[in-house]
């Protein structure tokens, strides 16, 4: 389904669906920073409070952890909300 990172293939090589008709536009990355970012800033938050470590622990362990967790799932992500317009058919004409 990828060409790339996030390049989504024209056609699908199986069936020959045609992904053009789809736009994800940033919906992924929205989802993404919400999943990522909150536990990542809740805990972190949580860690200050309670323990009170130095800035500079704080950010060698957050700033890892938010993008490793944002890599890691910007593909899924991306790959879900095609299947939801693939599921609801959308791009499709309804005219006839």
């Amino acid at each position: 389904m990828f060409a790339g990172f996030l390049k989504v293939v024209d056609r699908c090589e199986a069936c020959g669906f045609d992904f053009t008709r789809l736009n994800t536009g940033d919906g992924a990355a929205v989802f993404v920073m919400q999943i990522a970012g909150a536990p990542v800033v809740f805990g972190a938050l949580f860690v200050q409070v309670a323990y009170n470590p130095p800035i500079w622990a704080m950010l060698a362990v957050a700033l890892p952890l938010v993008g490793g967790l944002s890599l890691g799932l910007m593909r899924p992500g991306k790959g879900v909300m095609i299947a939801l317009q693939m599921r609801n058919k959308a791009g499709q004409s309804h005219h006839g």
